[in-house]
């Protein structure tokens, strides 16, 4: 898909204004002075990605744990901090250049130094056995995570010097709607569009959920498409953008764009591209969306070659 300068900006507009109702298959060719496809390490097994104001992209690997640095204007990436031997899921980057890292079933969450690749805080979130710390989503002052297996959220106190310890964790049960069952349940999290809730989705159930951040209480959002009901099937990764909501449908490979307003939502688009081999999170870098190729449907093997691709914001 190509645009001029004057319909991008109308398409922004639109989108911050929640009003668009667009179906974007996107093209490898878009238009952009930089690459749209970015091969990443064989064997890296991407999940997580975190973008801030510079072109660079990081990548957690599921593999091993390792943050890899991607230069978005160039492709090339290395790899600047090595992983404890467990996965790194879902991060998300702070205003200090700090990396908040889900350790899946560690039942850990990092806290990584992008300048110096040091590993700043190793935080126990639980000692549950059973856990898969999954995502993550940064407010002013804190850190939310969530577990896919265990029916809570763990917030993690941001200091305003220093780095988090583990008196700043804290563990908030989800009660309400929410209902756990089989499978990943809980999984991508992002701030409501007003910065006073949370959103999350649960994938097993293709459900989502605003959360009261403080309380852990849960109602569900009620999605439809055409005014019937659209289950998020295979939910994963979720980002605000005004009353936007993103939601990637990993083995579904689409991102559905939703139209928020309150306790319901409204399916106005679904992003498609033939790149697509199973997405899972997404970040926005000037008015492009970057996602992992996690390749969940592909045995993982030392070889086994993955990409991020990005796409235009519709």
């Amino acid at each position: 898909m190509k645009a001029n300068s004057a319909s991008r900006v109308a398409l922004v507009a639109a989108l911050l204004t929640g009003v668009t109702a667009t179906t974007l298959t996107a093209s490898p060719a878009a238009a952009t002075n930089t690459p749209t496809t970015y091969e990443l390490p064989a064997g890296f097994r991407p999940e997580g990605v975190a973008i801030g104001h510079e072109p660079v992209a990081y990548f957690g690997s599921l593999a091993d744990g390792d943050i890899l640095r991607v230069d978005l204007r160039s492709g090339r990436s290395k790899v600047i901090a090595q992983g404890p031997g467990t996965a790194s899921v879902g991060l998300k980057l702070d205003q200090r250049g700090r990396l908040f890292v889900a350790g899946q079933s560690a039942g850990t969450a990092r806290v990584v130094d992008t300048k110096s690749g040091k590993t700043l805080a190793n935080l126990r979130l639980t000692t549950a056995t059973d856990t898969f710390i999954n995502d993550v989503v940064l407010t002013r002052s804190a850190a939310f995570f969530t577990d896919s297996r265990q029916k809570q959220l763990y917030r993690v106190n941001i200091p305003r010097t220093g780095v988090p310890t583990q008196k700043d964790v804290k563990t908030i049960p989800l009660t309400g709607d929410i209902v756990y069952g089989e499978g990943n349940n809980a999984n991508g999290i992002a701030r409501t569009p007003d910065g006073r809730g949370l959103i999350i989705v649960q994938s097993n159930a293709g459900k989502l959920f605003h959360v009261d951040a403080a309380t852990g209480k849960t109602s569900t959002i009620a999605v439809t498409k055409g005014g019937k009901e659209y289950p998020v099937t295979n939910g994963d990764g979720l980002l605000t953008l005004g009353q936007t909501l993103f939601v990637v449908q990993n083995r579904d490979n689409k991102i559905a764009v939703l139209s928020l307003d309150g306790q319901r939502a409204t399916v106005t688009g679904e992003i498609t591209d033939s790149r697509f081999d199973v997405p899972t999170t997404l970040a926005l870098y000037r008015g492009r969306l970057y996602t992992p190729n996690a390749r969940f449907t592909t045995t993982p093997t030392r070889t086994t070659p993955y990409s991020a691709v990005s796409v235009p914001l519709p």
